[in-house]
């Protein structure tokens, strides 16, 4: 697996290649992780790497959980909003308090982008699933309900699982093979759009589909 670093979407931007073409890209902006422990499969039954990113404030500090900064006290590290675990091959060429930034995706061509997508609220079928609806006449007096869901006496009734008005929204996505664009000190460019809102915590790794 490879290494996940911890970034923030920062909105979108458009620029232009070398052959004049226009890109759209995501702006990310990967402040230097930090790393907080280092896992090793003779202690720990795997090798892996914690990271932690975006710096707290210090109302934020001051409202973290005991445990969570004894574990960051416990590493001499200043505490962070976001932990994120990579599992690893090969772990010794880590320390802890090592700060990891956006530059090493230098020589990768394609990432891959996790994120929370904007959260949408209770959504109807129309918006929700594409369906039709029913008749725009005025007097119809079905226009965009999902119609019959009933079945005949036998079963008698509707198998669970089918598609209802429901939340939209809000669910972990991962954008696969983005290209990485440019890379300017600790924001990461990117074409194409990544899950979540301005200011989300996404989650940036080496596509695992594509060199």
């Amino acid at each position: 697996m490879p290494l996940t670093l911890i970034g923030q979407k920062k909105g979108m931007v458009q620029v232009f290649d070398k052959d004049g073409k226009r890109v759209v890209c995501t702006v990310i902006q990967a402040e230097p992780n930090t790393v907080l422990q280092i896992k090793r499969k003779e202690t720990d039954g795997y090798n892996g790497i914690q990271l932690c990113g975006i710096t707290k404030t210090e109302s934020q500090i001051a409202r973290t959980k005991k445990p969570l900064k004894g574990h960051y006290a416990k590493h001499k590290v200043a505490p962070h909003r976001v932990i994120r675990e990579s599992l690893l091959d090969e772990v010794d060429n880590y320390q802890v308090g090592q700060k990891l930034d956006a530059s090493i995706f230098a020589d990768v061509e394609f990432v891959d982008v996790e994120g929370v997508s904007k959260g949408k609220g209770f959504q109807g079928v129309m918006k929700l699933y594409n369906m039709a609806g029913g008749p725009a006449a005025h007097g119809s007096g079905f226009h965009r309900h999902m119609g019959s869901t009933g079945m005949r006496s036998t079963p008698g009734r509707c198998f669970p699982g089918g598609k209802r008005a429901s939340r939209m929204g809000g669910d972990r996505k991962t954008v696969q093979n983005l290209r990485v664009v440019a890379i300017k000190g600790d924001l990461l460019l990117v074409e194409g759009a990544v899950p979540g809102a301005r200011s989300g915590i996404v989650y940036i790794r080496k596509a695992s589909k594509k060199g």
